[in-house]
C-alpha cells in the first residue's frame, strides 16, 4: 500500500501536468477556424495569392453593382449557430484585393454579386487540404452556396484557390468560432 505522502504527491504532479497542458494549449495562437481572427489572417493569405488578386480580378471583381466590391461570408455548418465571418473583396485597379476579413459587417448580401458559402468543418478541412477541389465539393454537396451560381462556375481555378485558404491559415477546428 502506497504512503499517503506519495498518493499526495501524485495527485500533485497529476494537477501539475492538467494545468501544464491547458496552458500549453491556451499558448497556442492559433484562431479559431472561421472566427473573426481567422477571417482577418485569410484576408492577409488571399493578397498574398496571386491567383486570387489577380484571376478574380476583372470581370469576376467588376460583377459588384457598383459599389466597387463584393462580399463573402462563411461559416461552419457543422457548429451551433452557424456563426458567419466576412471577406470584403475590393476592385482595385481591377485586381481583386481582400479589404476587410472579420466579423460581419453587411448584413445583407446581394446574391447577384455577393456569395454565402457554408460547410462543415471536415469539408472545409478537406478542400484546404486540396482533397477536392470546387467542382467535386459542389457537385457531391460538401460546399453549399448563395450566389452567382453561372459566375463561380467561371473561375473554377481561382476558386479552388479560394478553398485551400482553409488550408493554408493555421486555425483550431477543435471548437466553434464563440465559443
Amino acid at each position: 500500500m502506497k504512503s499517503p505522502r506519495f498518493l499526495q504527491r501524485f495527485v500533485q504532479t497529476a494537477i501539475f501536468m492538467t494545468v501544464a497542458s491547458s496552458a500549453l494549449a491556451l499558448a497556442d495562437d492559433k484562431p479559431v477556424f472561421m472566427s473573426d481572427e481567422w477571417a482577418t489572417q485569410a484576408c492577409t493569405a488571399w493578397n498574398n495569392t496571386p491567383q486570387l488578386v489577380n484571376g478574380l480580378g476583372g470581370k469576376w471583381i467588376g460583377n459588384n453593382s457598383g459599389r466597387g466590391y463584393k462580399i463573402i461570408h462563411m461559416y461552419r455548418n457543422d457548429c451551433e449557430g452557424h456563426k458567419q465571418v466576412e471577406l470584403r473583396i475590393d476592385d482595385k485597379d481591377g485586381k481583386a484585393v481582400c479589404g476587410y476579413g472579420g466579423k460581419v459587417e453587411h448584413q445583407t448580401l446581394n446574391y447577384s454579386v455577393d456569395y454565402l458559402m457554408y460547410a462543415d468543418t471536415k469539408d472545409w478541412h478537406n478542400m484546404g487540404a486540396g482533397k477536392y477541389g470546387p467542382m467535386h465539393a459542389m457537385m457531391f454537396g460538401d460546399l453549399l452556396f448563395k450566389g452567382p451560381k453561372w459566375e463561380a462556375m467561371g473561375v473554377m481555378g481561382p476558386f479552388a484557390q479560394f478553398l485551400l485558404l482553409a488550408g493554408k491559415v493555421p486555425s483550431n477546428e477543435d471548437i466553434c468560432p464563440g465559443k
